[in-house]
């Protein structure tokens, strides 16, 4: 069973950054499909971007394209969420999940992410962008 803990929330002012980190555990799977997700007071939990880590595949959302970008942390072993330029409507609660990967194409990894498709979820780390 795949546990997932986030870290690296916080307060920045716009303009600023933060990266996130996802750490996932407790299985053997050889290619994992990872999505950060947020939801933010008021509204539904929206995908942000996701990673196959076996290709390396990636996919963001049109509001965050330029400004994020998710990756794998080898040192670390975990996904990184890179989060630059951000905007006062970034904040939210972020979510990381966790998955076996079926796939590689952007095609496929877009389609889990609309569909919130995944079996392990973390606990969210929060982001505050003031102003």
């Amino acid at each position: 069973q795949v546990q997932v803990v986030e870290s690296g929330g916080g307060s920045v002012e716009a303009g600023g950054s933060l990266t996130l980190s996802c750490a996932a555990s407790g299985s053997t799977y050889i290619n994992y499909v990872v999505g950060w997700f947020r939801q933010a007071p008021g509204k539904e939990r929206e995908a942000v971007a996701g990673i196959y880590t076996g290709p390396g595949t990636a996919f963001y959302v049109d509001d965050v394209k330029g400004r994020f970008t998710i990756s794998q942390n080898s040192a670390n072993n975990t996904i990184d969420l890179q989060m630059n330029k951000l905007k006062p409507e970034d904040t939210a609660m972020y979510y990381c999940a966790a998955d076996q990967a079926y796939g590689g194409s952007s095609h496929s990894l877009a389609l889990r992410l609309r569909g919130a498709d995944f079996r392990a979820w973390g606990r969210g780390t929060q982001v505050t962008v003031s102003s």
